[in-house]
């Protein structure tokens, strides 16, 4: 019997946990319309290529959208059954909640293995893509933001004045340049032609220029040299979509693996922000997917309700609980960045928390009580 009632209990989670986990990851794809417009526009993008970007995208939202929907799935699931007199006639025939929970630990734990898979592998390889992704579109569109007459600043440290552009045969008439990446030195650089050049495996830009002149001013002493040359490549660094790539140096624990985390946090030799960013992200990678765990347990005392019109209440019970456990974990991200208390703590507190709560609250329900309502 219990067989069959494990059988038919985990089934149940299924359809209600895709539609949540589609639902939510849509809602949070939407949240990417706008920059994806602006790079349609103005990278010209292709559809393959936003296919491809909400698919580097998707990573990062199915690390909060998986747990959201494991919780979702039991937490509707049990309220459906409750709805149905379903749980009433399970309990009168003797089987207790305890006897239920072999399926919903199941599902949880299916979840807490994908949540897994995803924030291990899957967010170092989404971040690592869209990287590489917006320097692709940024190296190939070169040409495309560049204004004639006008001084671009599409490159660090650099401004280009182009007077006229042929994009066709990637030619740029008069050019001056004012590099700026010394920061004791001034180069000015004038060439009536030149042509942008990228290396998308070195991630690198180059424009060659031809019969010009370099002036170089030497702001301490007050100096100047002056070159002329008939050939000469410049390196560019370009000034890419923050949105699309992120290259601050605060952002790159992202893209790194349990191991590599390890190993910087190893090497780091001055206790600093970026040293504290590690070690969160290493906690977040691991802490995350047991939140499968303790919100799918939750969802359970706050799904069984004895009476249909308490459905809207368990369900917003549902939501409080996840906002909570996500204001929690924001939480333990601001104390450990700024090294307050350690950052394992911060990031394992909401863990501890909703994992009391349905502790707490399915040994009341248990016992027929209601955490929330009055017994009726």
């Amino acid at each position: 019997m219990f067989s069959l009632i494990h059988r038919y209990l985990f089934f149940e989670l299924i359809p209600p946990f895709t539609i949540n986990l589609a639902f939510f990851t849509f809602i949070f794809l939407m949240t990417k319309i706008l920059e994806i417009t602006n790079y349609i526009v103005n990278y010209r993008m292709s559809l393959s290529k936003i296919l491809l970007l909400l698919m580097y995208y998707m990573p990062y939202f199915l690390t909060f959208v998986i747990p959201m929907s494991v919780m979702m799935a039991v937490l509707l699931t049990f309220l459906r059954m409750s709805s149905d007199n379903e749980i009433i006639a399970l309990r009168s025939s003797g089987v207790s909640l305890y006897q239920l929970l072999p399926p919903v630990i199941l599902f949880c734990t299916m979840g807490c293995a994908l949540t897994a898979m995803v924030t291990i592998y899957g967010t170092p390889w989404g971040y690592i893509s869209i990287r590489k992704m917006g320097y692709d579109l940024a190296s190939a569109n070169l040409n495309i933001g560049l204004k004639e007459r006008t001084f671009n600043n599409r490159f660090d440290d650099v401004t280009l004045y182009v007077s006229q552009i042929d994009p066709k045969r990637n030619i740029l008439r008069d050019i001056f340049i004012e590099d700026k990446r010394d920061a004791k030195a001034v180069s000015s650089i004038f060439a009536p032609k030149g042509s942008l050049y990228s290396d998308s495996k070195n991630m690198a830009v180059y424009l060659q220029l031809q019969d010009g002149m370099i002036n170089h001013v030497d702001l301490k002493n007050k100096a100047v040299n002056s070159v002329t040359f008939e050939t000469y490549m410049l390196t560019l660094n370009i000034k890419t979509d923050r949105n699309i790539i992120n290259q601050e140096k605060s952002k790159d624990q992202k893209s790194m693996t349990p191991g590599e985390l390890r190993k910087a946090i190893s090497m780091a030799k001055i206790k600093d922000a970026q040293y504290y960013k590690y070690r969160i992200e290493l906690q977040n990678k691991f802490s995350i997917p047991i939140a499968c765990f303790t919100l799918g347990i939750l969802a359970v005392p706050l799904g069984v309700q004895s009476k249909a019109r308490r459905q809207s209440y368990g369900l917003g019970l549902g939501l409080f609980s996840f906002l909570l456990y996500y204001l929690l974990l924001s939480f333990g991200w601001v104390f450990g960045k700024t090294g307050s208390f350690p950052p394992e703590i911060g990031i394992w507190i909401p863990n501890i928390v909703m994992g009391t709560m349905a502790l707490v609250f399915f040994v009341v329900t248990v016992n027929d009580g209601t955490p929330f309502f009055k017994k009726s």
